[in-house]
């Protein structure tokens, strides 16, 4: 049998210390773990709102290269992302008669809740 001074010489960990470390990392794992899962959450949501802003721009410059445009509201479906989008429309006039104010609306084809909104000026007659 090793005498107790042959045995602290050994060195190592107990089991209680071995069982706290344990302890330790797996609640630092699950912490990252959840950090983890809510970013990946976050990208998705962040990602659409990206699109829908890209795409209200690119409507609002759409209608800067039209000649004549008319007031009123217009809706349509686009494709991006592989993914179908609702554009909602509304030219309206402002108290410049040079000028037309339009209000884009962007959201998921299922759903109405307007990801991003978009508001421009666009000369009402090209030189």
């Amino acid at each position: 049998m090793a005498s107790p001074r042959t045995r602290s010489a050994m060195g190592g960990f107990t089991l209680l210390e071995i069982m706290v470390a344990m302890a330790v990392f797996a609640t630092l794992a699950a912490a990252v773990l959840s950090a983890s899962q809510y970013v990946i959450k976050q990208r998705g949501a962040v990602e659409a709102r990206l699109f829908a802003a890209w795409l209200a721009d690119n409507r609002l410059n759409e209608l800067r290269l039209q000649p004549g445009l008319a007031t009123g509201q217009q809706q349509q479906v686009v494709s991006m992302d592989q993914r179908d989008w609702v554009l909602h429309q509304h030219i309206s006039a402002t108290g410049d008669p040079n000028l037309l104010q339009v209000d884009i609306q962007v959201s998921p084809a299922n759903s109405t809740h307007a990801l991003h909104r978009a508001r421009g000026w666009i000369l009402a007659v090209h030189e």
